[in-house]
């Protein structure tokens, strides 16, 4: 293929030099990454693809998707049948090979301005495609390249694919569906002709991991460096077992209804009545190989006593350090730490109690939880609303400018059932009242809304029982 190198920087990256300071998370990228996936259709790229960059971003590294279909639909009339696919097809061949080099065109200017690390979502299935992909990424731009190959030859997980494809392909959309179907077969059948796997030998130089049946079993060559090792660990714990994960805060604790924050202080009378509801919840879902995961604070031990399932308590689950703020009321907080509660309201992902954490600190504390919680099967998660900010926007790929306001209510349990391609949320509201404990984002940083304002000693209102929980 002739390649046109004056539509990529030809200079090497410069190298990318990293301040820590107080707020700051541990990742960061020194040269930008490539990562280029490899597989046929159907066989679960676009899903490791997307939930990859899912995790890159939520433990902080900038991360985006460069998918080559899109490129394709975007350069070509409407979709009209599997011989545009054939390797035979000249014309067809060469708006293809066209839009490739678009896309790592897109992909390197990108990563030079603002990404850290870059996902290549297509087929790539030769040794001269990703030959070309190297001599682009590694040799002309200086970025580090690592190519994600997945393989699958079960049945039942190559079905499944195919459903999704036919479902949510713009290709297919408003075809019938056998049509659809069959069609998609003959596609396929194009790249199998030309396909060749990743060969140690043949690429030897090459840093790749190869995922067979959706992490049945993994291969790994020369895989260097920090982000790629997180790759990996990362894409040997995910599976595609259908399950359900159920996230709730606690009852509501007796600091709760006082407007306090942090403390280990014991259920309220109205958390004690969401306790015994979520008991009987659970057990008439009559939910397979569940497991309990509460945090070792009295509150959410406490919600899930009633609860028969195998329990465990993670350290990892408790609730943001609020430092020097502990048992403090929003009000008391403004009054003796003014400066403080208002540099809070500036920056509340990065900001860091004195003492004490950061949502920041947050995400890098609760990383085992999502890993343990990408290889179960059933999950019940009864932690806390901070705890649970971070856990959701993972789930839902919420940015770091939404993650501290997301609305997650006492008293409520959110059904996620995570998908190929996105994460399912069904909020269960129970019929109990609760305090209002959300704040949302202050119009100006520092102002505390009336409803906050307990200097006599008095509760929290109740929350409004018809606010959606996003």
């Amino acid at each position: 293929m002739h390649v046109d190198w004056s539509i990529v920087n030809a200079h090497p990256v410069m190298r990318r030099e990293s301040v820590v300071g107080p707020g700051d998370r541990v990742n960061y990228v020194n040269l930008p990454h490539v990562i280029a996936m490899v597989g046929l259709p159907a066989r679960g790229k676009t899903y490791i693809a997307k939930k990859l960059t899912r995790y890159l971003n939520w433990i902080g590294i900038t991360t985006r998707v460069f998918n080559v279909g899109e490129y394709r639909r975007q350069a070509t009339e409407a979709y009209k049948n599997h011989e545009f696919f054939n390797p035979n097809n000249r014309e067809a061949m060469a708006i293809r090979n066209k839009c490739a080099l678009d896309a790592l065109e897109d992909m390197c200017k990108w990563l030079e301005q603002d990404g850290e690390v870059a996902v290549y979502d297509a087929t790539n299935t030769t040794y001269d495609r990703r030959k070309l992909i190297h001599e682009i990424v590694c040799e002309k731009f200086g970025a580090k390249l690592f190519f994600v190959e997945s393989t699958c030859d079960d049945p039942s997980i190559i079905e499944a694919n195919l459903k999704e494809v036919k479902v949510n392909s713009p290709d297919y959309r408003n075809r019938n569906v056998e049509e659809a179907l069959s069609d998609f077969m003959f596609r396929i059948e194009h790249y199998v002709k030309v396909y060749q796997p990743l060969d140690e030998n043949i690429e030897s130089n090459y840093s790749f991991m190869q995922v067979y049946n959706a992490g049945q079993k993994v291969f790994v060559h020369r895989h260097e460096g920090h982000i790629q090792s997180r790759i990996v660990y990362y894409l040997m714990n995910i599976h595609i077992i259908p399950r359900s994960i159920y996230l709730t805060r606690h009852g509501e604790s007796e600091f709760n209804a006082l407007g306090r924050i942090g403390g280990d202080s014991e259920l309220s009378e109205r958390g004690w009545e969401y306790a015994k509801m979520l008991a009987k919840y659970i057990k008439e879902q009559q939910i397979p190989r569940l497991r309990i995961w509460t945090s070792l604070l009295k509150r959410t031990v406490q919600t899930a006593s009633g609860i028969i399932a195998p329990q465990e308590r993670w350290k990892a689950l408790n609730e943001i350090d609020a430092g020097i703020c502990e048992e403090m009321t929003y009000e008391e907080i403004k009054e003796k730490y003014p400066q403080e509660f208002s540099a809070r309201d500036s920056d509340k992902f990065k900001y860091r109690y004195p003492r004490g954490e950061s949502y920041e600190d947050l995400v890098s504390r609760l990383e085992p939880v999502i890993m343990e919680l990408e290889r179960q099967e059933n999950v019940l998660v009864v932690a806390h609303q901070a705890v649970l900010r971070c856990l959701l926007a993972y789930f839902m790929d919420k940015n770091s400018t939404e993650l501290p306001y997301l609305k997650i209510p006492l008293h409520t349990v959110l059904k996620l059932t995570p998908g190929a391609y996105g994460c399912n949320i069904e909020p269960v509201s129970f019929p109990v009242p609760a305090a209002e404990t959300y704040r949302e984002k202050p119009f100006m940083p520092g102002h505390l809304e009336e409803i906050f304002h307990l200097k006599e000693g008095k509760e929290l209102p109740l929350q409004n029982p018809d606010v959606q929980f996003l």
